[in-house]
């Protein structure tokens, strides 16, 4: 499997679940936008999030290289098992095509070590 770390800090958000989709979740070459009962869900570039927004910021994001088949088993799994193993937290988002992994920006490095070791390619987008 190969990663791609891409460029830029991003922020998880953590909306009211009625709250609007606003242009400013839209920023970044990677967002998502997530509705549930509880909550609305924003991942984005870290400078764009507004003052008062709860956020979790300083994330860096690892891609799959895709498209991955939808009969694949165990992407996730595998890569999260290998990024827990050298305690490593993540915040996943999946697409149609790939899965995204986000790691704390201070663990960045920690987390390129253990996927390598487990044999996967990771290349630096900085």
């Amino acid at each position: 499997m190969t990663l791609d770390v891409l460029p830029g800090r991003l922020a998880v958000c953590r909306l009211a679940p009625s709250a609007s989709v606003a242009p400013w979740m839209q920023a970044g070459a990677l967002w998502s936008v997530t509705r549930t009962d509880a909550e609305l869900s924003v991942v984005c570039a870290e400078g764009a999030v507004p003052e008062g927004v709860t956020a979790e910021r300083g994330w860096r994001a690892l891609r799959v290289r895709g498209p991955l088949d939808f009969a694949l088993t165990g992407v996730l799994a595998g890569l999260a098992r290998s990024l827990a193993e050298a305690d490593v937290s993540i915040f996943a988002v999946s697409t149609f095509d790939t899965d995204v992994l986000l790691v704390k920006a201070d663990r960045l490095t920690d987390a390129v070590g253990a996927l390598r070791a487990a044999g996967h390619d990771v290349v630096s987008g900085d």
